[in-house]
């Protein structure tokens, strides 16, 4: 019982970092609907972005909270479905990121909410003795056009591709 409290507190910050995600492909969702199992699953949303739901048919779910996705799917279901539909969407897996170059062990890992850089390379096995600890740049996905500067302290997002280089001494 002493534990309740900081239970409490780990969940409502959990919540609250899913209110400020931003859902995209390859997230895996939860939508409940209370008192209607037909219209609860788990899904992954698609390349494209969207999603199937029962009645509702193809949802584009691009850049919307999860909070925003449980709004829709109320209004959809509202009315002609049902009465005061209770709906609830939750994030059973974020869409990973990616960490290449001079990593212990470069790959793709799972995002968590509130990653940093200094932690994804924690996840990675760290630095080699050739890392650069300066040169470490981030993109979206392929767009290597995009590319900027990065510190350890710096916040890392779903789909991002983080390439540390070689330091020359």
């Amino acid at each position: 019982m002493k534990y309740l409290p900081l239970l409490v507190l780990l969940i409502c910050l959990n919540s609250h970092a899913d209110t400020q995600y931003r859902l995209g492909s390859g997230d895996l969702i939860k939508i409940q609907v209370f008192g209607e199992d037909d219209l609860s699953m788990e899904v992954r949303i698609n390349d494209q972005a969207t999603i199937s739901y029962p009645f509702l048919g193809q949802m584009t779910v691009l850049d919307k909270s999860v909070l925003e996705l449980e709004a829709d799917i109320v209004n959809g279901l509202r009315g002609d479905y049902l009465i005061q539909p209770r709906v609830t969407v939750s994030i059973v897996e974020y869409r990973p990121f990616f960490i290449t170059g001079e990593v212990e062990e470069p790959g793709k890992y799972p995002y968590q909410p509130g990653l940093t850089l200094r932690k994804a390379v924690t996840m990675a096995g760290g630095f080699t003795e050739r890392a650069s600890k300066t040169k470490i740049y981030t993109a979206q996905g392929n767009s290597a056009k995009n590319r900027h500067t990065i510190s350890l302290d710096d916040q890392v997002k779903p789909d991002d591709v983080i390439t540390v280089e070689q330091s020359f001494f």
